[in-house]
């Protein structure tokens, strides 16, 4: 446990920054880029359990699908939250809050079928793209065309592991084992 008495920042308190960003605009984007943050982080736990349990025919391509998915997920929130910061915020951080802040929801500790996890998870990446959307937007509005091109390279890597999901999820795949043999 760290000895230090002073707080330096406060997690809620956007201060000035060295990007010339208007304060209150910079406050409002962080609070997206949070928000975006925490969808991450949901995003990447609920890839990182699915790499843990998934099993069946597939098992092998769908392990290292699943990994590459959640390195993404890591990377894209990584560049979200080092832009938190530079604008002056303070990334979201912490289990609870990562949860609390998050507009998208985890699937839970259970495991489901194949299928359905995968489902799942392109339930979130929809709302997530649909979040990121708006938060590009948002920042280009307000005039922060750097934060805006940033979320621009990351969803092009959302859209692309969600198109991904959807290919997996065809009728002809994840091919179901005979139980009774």
């Amino acid at each position: 446990m760290s000895t230090q008495k002073t707080v330096r920042q406060q997690a809620d308190k956007v201060e000035e920054n060295a990007l010339r960003l208007d304060q209150e605009k910079a406050e409002q984007v962080v609070d997206a880029l949070n928000t975006e943050l925490a969808n991450a982080y949901v995003l990447y736990h609920q890839l990182k359990k699915h790499h843990w349990v998934v099993e069946g025919a597939e098992f092998r391509d769908l392990h290292l699908f699943f990994e590459e998915a959640y390195e993404h997920a890591e990377v894209g929130a990584d560049l979200i939250a080092e832009r938190a910061q530079a604008l002056g915020g303070v990334p979201v951080s912490g289990p609870s809050n990562l949860e609390d802040r998050a507009t998208v929801e985890f699937e839970g500790e259970d495991v489901y079928d194949l299928r359905t996890m995968m489902e799942n998870d392109l339930e979130i990446y929809g709302e997530i793209i649909e979040s990121m959307r708006d938060s590009i937007e948002l920042a280009t509005n307000l005039g922060d065309h750097a934060t805006g091109q940033i979320l621009r390279e990351i969803l092009v890597d959302v859209e692309d592991d969600a198109h991904h999901f959807e290919h997996y999820l065809e009728d002809e795949t994840l091919v179901l084992e005979d139980a009774t043999h």
